[in-house]
């Protein structure tokens, strides 16, 4: 495992670290995931309030393993659902009880998207509730999440002094929210910065469109998809690491083999060519840059958002047939409730909560279109019209 310097206390950090927001939510494969990222050299976990029983499961394996004082906790403030100052503490008080420990290593503002957001905390008294618990030991370095604008990442680094940032990056757009200036201005203000959704959710390696599988496979055959995203990250000197929510022990040992390579530099011009060509191919091809991360869920009316996307983009970057498959199972065609677009009341709650700032009703009205023509709609009534005939009964031939 190769490893990266907090600049701003010397610490020592593992170049891949484990995002908590698609770990398997099963205790024994979840730990067995957390011991080999160990025996690996991994000592950095990112997790936060808002993913479903992520503090929780690694406060068991944490906890059950002993492991706790072998890695750095991150995780973070739900700034979605907080409301008053007052919120800080009944959060983080349920996050050490998630968590089974007595402090938090890392602590974000989660999803802080401007200088306003940040104003409005401090006048429900932030800074000394942070200070406080500083002073406690229970919260050791504070940074903050980002999912904005670039230019508001630029002013928000200038505010405050933070002790790390994060924020998403990856070859697929540089120059995406705070992209690659954001990356450097933090570097250049000695702060650490922490890398998401390096794969965008998974899109970089299992859902690749196949011309651009067909580059990378060209310019180097034995390398994996995923390989190719960390590869680009860790060439750069001002990553400090990256963060992958791994959900099976072929990927988390397929991202330690490319940490146990990373080195600034590693990259040549020929690869740089694969990256720029992959790069137009998926600018051409995807529809929606949703991540899977479902900050947008649950919807109120119970639609599917981040599959309708899912299977949306795949009709284009993969093919009609698998786009129409994976949409039927994603909204329910079968199923007693319906979760597809067609759904959607356009009440745009979702679109408060997104951190792609995509325009969630816009995008389902397109999927509707494309994803339920008329013989799928009148599928889906005729599917209804049956079950309420027969009960829902299996036919005996």
């Amino acid at each position: 495992m190769q490893y990266r310097t907090d600049a701003k206390t010397n610490t020592e950090l593992s170049v891949f670290a484990l995002g908590g927001m698609r770990i398997p939510k099963d205790f024994a494969t979840c730990k067995q995931l957390v011991l080999e990222a160990h025996e690996a050299g991994v000592n950095y976990i990112d997790t936060a309030y808002i993913y479903p029983g992520s503090e929780e499961m690694f406060g068991k394996v944490l906890e059950e393993t002993g492991l706790r004082g072998e890695f750095y906790i991150a995780t973070k403030l739900p700034l979605v659902i907080t409301k008053r100052g007052a919120d800080f503490e009944k959060f983080f008080r349920r996050q050490l009880d998630r968590l089974k420990t007595d402090h938090i290593d890392y602590y974000l503002l989660h999803m802080l998207v401007s200088p306003e957001q940040l104003e409005l905390l401090q006048s429900w008294g932030l800074e000394e509730w942070i200070a406080e618990k500083r002073a406690g030991g229970e919260i050791r370095r504070l940074g903050f999440s980002f999912h904005g604008r670039q230019t508001d990442f630029l002013k928000l680094l200038e505010i405050r002094s933070w002790d790390f940032v994060q924020i998403q990056y990856n070859y697929s757009d540089p120059n995406y929210q705070a992209g690659t200036a954001g990356l450097k201005k933090a570097a250049e203000l000695g702060i650490p910065v922490m890398v998401m959704e390096p794969l965008l959710g998974g899109r970089l390696a299992d859902s690749l469109p196949t011309e651009a599988q067909a580059v990378f496979r060209k310019a180097n055959p034995e390398r994996s998809l995923a390989s190719w995203g960390f590869r680009w990250l860790y060439d750069q000197p001002e990553v400090t690491l990256c963060l992958s929510g791994v959900g099976k022990l072929e990927y988390l040992r397929d991202n330690i083999s490319a940490a146990n390579e990373a080195a600034v530099g590693m990259v040549t011009q020929e690869e740089r060519a694969a990256y720029d060509e992959v790069a137009a191919i998926l600018r051409s091809k995807t529809k929606v840059p949703c991540t899977g991360c479902a900050y947008c869920m649950p919807c109120p009316k119970g639609v599917n958002i981040p599959g309708c996307f899912s299977a949306y983009n795949a009709r284009y970057t993969i093919n009609y047939k698998t786009g129409m498959q994976q949409y039927t199972n994603s909204s329910g065609l079968i199923s007693e409730r319906f979760t597809g677009a067609g759904a959607c009341v356009g009440c745009r709650r979702c679109e408060r909560h997104c951190p792609q700032n995509i325009a969630i009703v816009k995008e389902l009205a397109a999927v509707r279109k494309k994803m339920e023509p008329f013989w799928w709609r009148f599928a889906r009534i005729a599917i209804k019209g049956y079950k309420k005939v027969t009960g829902g009964r299996k036919s005996k031939s």
